[in-house]
């Protein structure tokens, strides 16, 4: 039998059925200052949540923890966040044109010539900028793709967010609670020449791989990098992030596996890998990073 859901389940649902009602009729300049207002509320109150940011961006820059310049970006920070939620709930209204438009992309080529030589994809992303923005891209450029997402409660907002992302042309797994056969499916979409899309710097299974990022371990997820080492697909690193009022995305080139070594050698290696491209992005943008938990071990120790 499902948990009964809390009452901040039954709001929190409440509130993201309303956003996708109501923000598409309202404003851009109205919404976009609501949001960008909340993110502020929120951050000057220095809950849990903004603490975390700031400490996991402490780490990126090595900004002091407490100095005015780390509290500037843990504001940038959080108003790249809310911005997100603002932008998601007007991507059903938009078109596909103009989400095409206005995305700008440094290394398409490395998916659109992938796909036309007939071998699958794996895009790895880290949870950057918009990355449903992002993935209504790629749809818009010809490529459909497979993502897995992880269950939200309550099982009404899941349901809407799995909706919502079907509607912009994706196919979602459910991380928890499906067939169990995630990987399997995975798979076979990419030996057919498809395109998976997964989230890949934050492990979600207790079964991850040890990588060091930003000079400390933490584990990452081993799917995006089993992928690879099983299937042959090509495992191409992206990062996600504002540009002005639009949005851009770099697509860097192929992870290579390594020839020699068992599985499980090559997957650590290829994760390794992955993780130093991902660091350059989120080096590069650290306020369109969204990572607002416990990443690295010792934290998680805590």
């Amino acid at each position: 039998m499902s948990e009964k859901p809390s009452v901040t389940d039954r709001v929190v649902a409440a509130g993201f059925a309303a956003g996708w009602t109501v923000v598409p009729l309202l404003p851009k300049r109205l919404t976009a200052g609501a949001f960008r207002y909340a993110a502020d509320r929120l951050w000057r109150g220095q809950g849990t949540s903004v603490r975390r940011l700031e400490s996991n961006l402490a780490r990126v820059t090595g900004l002091p923890p407490g100095s005015p310049e780390l509290r500037a970006l843990g504001r940038a920070g959080m108003r790249s966040y809310f911005r997100y939620f603002e932008e998601i709930f007007r991507l059903p209204s938009m078109s596909r044109d103009e989400i095409v438009r206005r995305t700008h992309v440094t290394g398409a080529e490395h998916i659109h010539d992938t796909v036309a030589a007939g071998r699958g994809v794996v895009l790895a992303l880290p949870h950057m900028g918009n990355w449903d923005q992002a993935g209504a891209w790629l749809v818009g450029v010809g490529h459909p793709f497979t993502t897995v997402a992880e269950r939200l409660r309550p099982e009404s907002l899941f349901r809407r967010y799995v909706a919502f992302r079907e509607g912009l042309g994706m196919e979602v797994l459910p991380l928890t609670g499906g067939d169990g056969h995630n990987f399997a499916a995975l798979a076979m979409r990419v030996r057919k020449g498809g395109v998976v899309c997964l989230p890949a710097e934050r492990d979600l299974t207790k079964s991850g791989v040890e990588v060091e990022f930003f000079g400390s371990t933490t584990k990452v997820p081993a799917g995006p990098p089993l992928l690879a080492v099983q299937t042959g697909a090509a495992l191409l690193p992206a990062t996600v992030y504002f540009a002005g009022d639009d949005w851009g995305i770099d697509i860097h080139e192929e992870i290579p596996v390594p020839e020699e070594g068992t599985r499980q050698e090559k997957v650590a290696a290829v994760a390794q890998s992955l993780s130093h491209v991902f660091e350059k992005g989120i080096a590069e943008h650290p306020e369109d990073w969204h990572m607002l938990q416990r990443l690295w071990l010792e934290d998680l120790r805590r």
